[in-house]
C-alpha cells in the first residue's frame, strides 16, 4: 500500500499514477502495459490517461528518485488517473491485476480522505485567522489609545496679572 501511495504524483492538477510504476503493481512489463492500453484506446480517455511531454518527464524523473530509469528512455510515459489505472487492470486480464487494482483504488480513495480533511484543517484556521485578527485590531487600537497622551486643556503659564490692582495707586511706606 504504501509503495502505491509513493508512486501517485500530482501533474497537470491532477493525482496520476505513471506506466511504468502500475506495470511493476500489476506484475507485466511496462511495453505489455502500453500495448494493452493501445488496443484498447477507446477506454482510455483524456480524463483517464494522458501521455506526458518532455518538459514533465524531466521534471518527475528529476524529483523522483525510483523514476531515475526513464530519463534515457526514449518513450514518453503515459499517466494514469484512478479511473485509469481501474481500467488499466481490466484490461490487462490477469488475476494479479484484478488483486492489486482493489489495493490501487483503495490508496486514491485514502489520498483523497487526507486532502479532503487537510482542505478542512484549512479552512478552520482561515476561520480562526479572521476572528483573532478582529480580536487582536480591538486590542492594538486600545494600546496604541493608551500610548496617546491624554487630551487636556493648556493652561498658560507663568503670572497672571489682574488690570484692576494695577490701576490703583500703591501705599507708601513710613
Amino acid at each position: 500500500m504504501e509503495r502505491i501511495e509513493r508512486a501517485i504524483l500530482s501533474i497537470r492538477g491532477k493525482k496520476v499514477m505513471l506506466d511504468s510504476d502500475l506495470a511493476v503493481i500489476y506484475g507485466v512489463p511496462t511495453k505489455v502495459l502500453n500495448q494493452a492500453v493501445k488496443r484498447n484506446e477507446n477506454r482510455f480517455p483524456s480524463d483517464f490517461m494522458f501521455q506526458l511531454t518532455e518538459a514533465e518527464k524531466s521534471e518527475v524523473v528529476t524529483s523522483c528518485d525510483h523514476l531515475a530509469r526513464l530519463k534515457f528512455s526514449p518513450h514518453l510515459p503515459y499517466a494514469f488517473t484512478e479511473h485509469g489505472a481501474l481500467m488499466l487492470a481490466n484490461v490487462l486480464n490477469s488475476e494479479r491485476a484484478a488483486q492489486t487494482s482493489v489495493q490501487v483504488v483503495r490508496a486514491f480513495v485514502r489520498l483523497r480522505q487526507m486532502l479532503a480533511s487537510n482542505a478542512e484543517l484549512a479552512r478552520k484556521l482561515e476561520t480562526l485567522e479572521k476572528k483573532y485578527d478582529r480580536q487582536f485590531k480591538v486590542v492594538f487600537d486600545a494600546i496604541r489609545r493608551l500610548m496617546s497622551p491624554p487630551e487636556t486643556k493648556r493652561r498658560e503659564i507663568g503670572f497672571h496679572v489682574k488690570h484692576e490692582d494695577s490701576a490703583k495707586p500703591k501705599a507708601e511706606k513710613r
